[in-house]
C-alpha cells in the first residue's frame, strides 16, 4: 500500500465511488482505533472517534488535495477529536488510565512464566505513558507505535520537525525516568 494508492482511492471517492472510501477505512481503522486507544485509554471511546474520525473524512472528502500523506490528514483529524475527547473527560472528572492493545503479544505468549513477564511489561508502560502529558504520549505514539516519519507528525500535530524531534526525545526521557522509578530496570 503506497500514498500513491491511497490518494487514488481518495479521488475514486471524491468521484462517487464509496467501495473505495470502504477500502481506506478498511486499511485505517485498525491503526487508527489503535492511536485513539493509546491516547484516550478506552476501547469503546477509541472506536467512536475512529468512527467519526472517517466520518468527517467522508463530509469533508471534497476538499482533500494530495499535499501531505494520507495517514497525516487522517491521524490529524483523529488528534484533534481524541485531544478534544480528553479535554472534555477532564472537565467531567472522567480521565482514565491509558491502557495499551492488549492483543500484541510477542513469540512464546503461550509459556507462563513468558506471558508473565509480558503483563508485567505491559503494567509498566501503561503507568509509564500515562505519566506523560497528551502533548508528549500523542508524539510518542504517533512516532514509536504508529510508525510516522517526523515530518508527517509535524504535520499532524501542526508544529515545527525541530519542536516534533525534541518533544519525543523528552517523551522518551521522561517515560525512561518514570519506568526505572516503578522498577523497570530490567527492561
Amino acid at each position: 500500500m503506497s500514498q500513491n494508492d491511497d490518494w487514488e482511492l481518495v479521488a475514486r471517492a471524491q468521484a462517487g465511488d464509496t467501495t473505495a472510501f470502504t477500502e481506506l477505512v478498511r486499511r485505517y481503522q485498525v491503526p487508527l482505533v489503535h492511536f485513539c486507544q493509546r491516547m484516550v485509554g478506552s476501547l469503546q471511546d477509541a472506536e467512536d472517534l475512529a468512527q467519526d474520525a472517517f466520518v468527517r473524512l467522508h463530509r469533508h472528502l471534497n476538499r482533500l488535495r494530495p499535499d501531505a500523506r494520507f495517514s497525516t490528514v487522517l491521524f490529524g483529524i483523529a488528534r484533534n477529536l481524541t485531544l478534544n475527547h480528553l479535554r472534555d473527560s477532564r472537565r467531567r472528572g472522567r480521565h482514565q488510565a491509558l491502557p495499551l492493545d492488549e492483543q500484541v503479544r510477542a513469540p512464546g505468549g503461550d509459556n507462563p512464566g513468558h506471558r508473565a513477564r509480558l503483563e508485567e511489561i505491559e503494567t509498566l508502560l501503561k503507568a509509564g505513558l500515562d505519566s506523560l502529558s497528551a502533548e508528549h504520549r500523542e508524539v510518542l505514539v504517533l512516532r514509536e507505535l504508529q510508525g510516522l516519519d517526523y515530518e508527517s507528525i509535524a504535520q499532524v500535530v501542526r508544529c515545527r520537525k525541530g519542536t516534533v524531534k525534541s518533544r519525543i526525545a523528552r517523551a522518551r526521557e521522561q517515560l525512561r525516568l518514570r519506568l526505572l522509578e516503578l522498577g523497570g530496570q530490567e527492561l
